[in-house]
């Protein structure tokens, strides 16, 4: 006998509601940096446009600042803890295997009956979890809280000159609900495991159970190599991303890509021949790489600064280890 199962009651389209953001009270500049590396203020500035940077304190961790920015999202959207059904947290500096710090985060916003997990795509985690998000909230109606939030500056090496300047900590949210018409457009993702390798931890975590001696895990990375494959391949990306959404480049209010490098930014955004009216996050310069939190992060920046207005059409794009990327297009909350 075949069974047949009640279809749980979905929303017909989602959007942001709300975005919140949380930066650590450290700003570090260039010149603290460069204490560490043979670099210089007028190099970093010249290669990645980054000026500083947060890291954060022993008392801003994970749970805290996500914290932080998930109460300033829900405020943002109008929703209360209860509104919360899932918490998708996107982060790879969760430095305990389990549980996920999304139920943590869950368990601080007093989102008492919510589901929680992690995701881990590098600097494109945030974009995949609004994707699921968004598909969740589809699928099963309620709201969705998606953070990303990072604390980098506990897997850099401080040594390393090709990683310490470039990264910096924080958390950004943005709440995921039920809309009257459409918030997002198709999404484009994937990933080029070939060049895994190009963004990497440096051991796997079981070299210390062997060699307790060895130092500590840290982030590695081939700069040239994902420099080259973010300006080439993500620009292919991020047009593939609004001609999904039945639109072009000059139909775009924003663009908030992943803060990697202001070059990087620069790149994309001739290639795909922005107008110059189209607002360009760059938080990058004050913020630093700061992977799955930098979109977020970057959103809240030029929406508080009124570079970006509720209701623009803006294109987000993620990309980072793996080689991993996503990208769809969405209206601001």
């Amino acid at each position: 006998m075949k069974n047949e199962f009640a279809a749980p009651a979905g929303a017909r389209h989602a959007r942001l509601l709300g975005v919140g953001a949380y930066r650590p009270r450290r700003v570090v500049d260039n010149a603290e940096v460069c204490r560490y590396i043979d670099s210089s203020d007028e190099w970093i500035r010249a290669r990645t446009g980054i000026v500083t940077r947060r890291w954060a304190g022993p008392d801003e961790t994970l749970g805290a600042m996500a914290e932080q920015a998930a109460g300033k999202a829900m405020a943002a959207a109008g929703v209360t803890p209860d509104d919360i059904t899932c918490v998708i947290a996107a982060t790879f500096t969760h430095l305990m295997q389990t549980p996920a710090v999304a139920t943590e985060i869950a368990h601080r916003i007093g989102a008492r009956h919510a589901a929680g997990f992690d995701i881990s795509a590098g600097c494109a985690g945030f974009v995949h979890g609004i994707v699921l998000a968004a598909d969740s909230v589809r699928a099963r109606g309620g709201h969705v809280l998606v953070v990303g939030v990072e604390r980098m500056s506990d897997i850099l090496d401080l040594t390393d000159r090709s990683t310490a300047f470039i990264f910096g900590d924080g958390a950004g949210a943005v709440v995921v609900g039920p809309g009257d018409t459409p918030g997002f457009g198709p999404a484009v993702w994937g990933a080029d495991g070939s060049q895994a390798d190009a963004i990497r931890q440096s051991v796997p975590w079981d070299v210390l159970r062997s060699d307790p001696g060895h130092p500590f895990p840290a982030l590695r990375q081939d700069g040239q190599r994902v420099f080259r494959w973010a300006v080439y391949e993500m620009s292919k990306v991020a047009v593939r991303a609004v001609e999904a959404a039945g639109l072009t480049p000059a139909d775009l209010d924003a663009f908030i890509p992943h803060q990697a490098n202001e070059r990087i930014i620069d790149s994309m955004t001739r290639s795909m021949g922005l107008p110059e009216r189209v607002t360009v996050a760059k938080d990058i310069v004050t913020s630093g790489n700061t992977s799955g939190a930098s979109i977020p992060l970057a959103m809240e920046a030029v929406l508080s600064s009124g570079a970006a207005v509720s209701g623009d059409t803006a294109l987000l794009l993620g990309y980072g280890a793996g080689l991993s990327y996503a990208a769809l297009v969405a209206t601001l909350p």
